[in-house]
């Protein structure tokens, strides 16, 4: 789930990116600079741009606690029925399933870490012989001579999460810089590129609503050296967790998922 310092760090990335190829020296990071480091840069002409919280979170609760897929994930491993055989292809993948339907009869692998399409191939015929059926294996193909009736999927379980809070709070973007023309230059770019910004990616696949919450030009008792200038944004993001969300390879009725749709098994 994403918190305070993963927004911290998404305001560093951003506003790194916007001072990025710059005609201005520039160091850009989380916290509250230290003098000496600071005076360090200011004498040599490095802009310091630091992101803090200025306020404490506000709840601000109001959608629904239901499941949602944060980003669907399509399978890396294909499949194809022609006649009574079956062919694997692509690249299997922790996770992902691979199933047979043989007269109205199912079987399903569940892939591991560092399985091959002839492993799936293989895992699956031997269910099937296990059950009772003639199988040929060739490689990443199943033979199931005697099989009036023959289906077979691929799908990927997908990432679910639910929204359990929402909070907003606003972070102060300051600019420390060695004279007011960088201090100019630095601001504007980093307030152009924030207010073409309306969501913040998170690390956990959510985004933060961005707003301008207002800003200070900061002259008076600093150094004679320095020069500042905060740029207040108000961040809107939710607290979350999340759970795999089990993918259905056969059953009754017609599905859709990042594989396609599915149509009802036979029998």
């Amino acid at each position: 789930m994403a918190d305070q310092s993963d927004v911290e760090t998404a305001i560093v990335t951003a506003v790194a990116t916007a001072l990025a190829g710059g005609s201005v020296p520039n160091r850009v990071y989380r916290g509250w600079p230290t003098t000496a480091a600071l005076s360090e840069d200011l004498a040599v002409g490095i802009v310091n741009v630091s992101v803090f919280p200025a306020d404490n979170p506000r709840d601000t609760t109001r959608y629904p606690a239901t499941w949602r897929v944060i980003k669907t994930t399509t399978p890396t491993m294909s499949v194809t029925v022609a006649g009574a055989t079956i062919t694997f292809t692509g690249t299997p993948a922790a996770g992902q399933m691979a199933g047979a339907a043989v007269d109205g009869a199912t079987f399903v692998y569940l892939v591991q870490a560092g399985d091959t399409t002839a492993l799936v191939a293989a895992s699956l015929a031997a269910q099937l012989i296990a059950s009772g059926w003639i199988v040929q294996v060739a490689d990443a193909t199943v033979t199931i001579p005697a099989a009036f009736r023959l289906a077979a999927r691929v799908e990927q379980a997908q990432t679910a999460y639910r929204e359990t809070r929402r909070q907003m709070q606003t972070f102060r973007v300051s600019c420390w810089c060695p004279g007011p023309a960088p201090r100019d230059l630095v601001a504007g770019m980093i307030d152009s590129a924030m207010a073409d910004t309306a969501f913040l990616p998170l690390v956990d696949g959510t985004s933060a609503r961005i707003t301008a919450a207002g800003g200070a030009t900061i002259d008076q008792s600093e150094n004679a050296t320095l020069y500042r200038r905060d740029l207040l944004y108000a961040a809107d993001y939710p607290t979350i967790v999340t759970a795999a969300l089990p993918a259905m390879l056969f059953g009754i009725g017609t599905l859709t998922s990042p594989a396609g749709t599915l149509a009802p098994l036979l029998g």
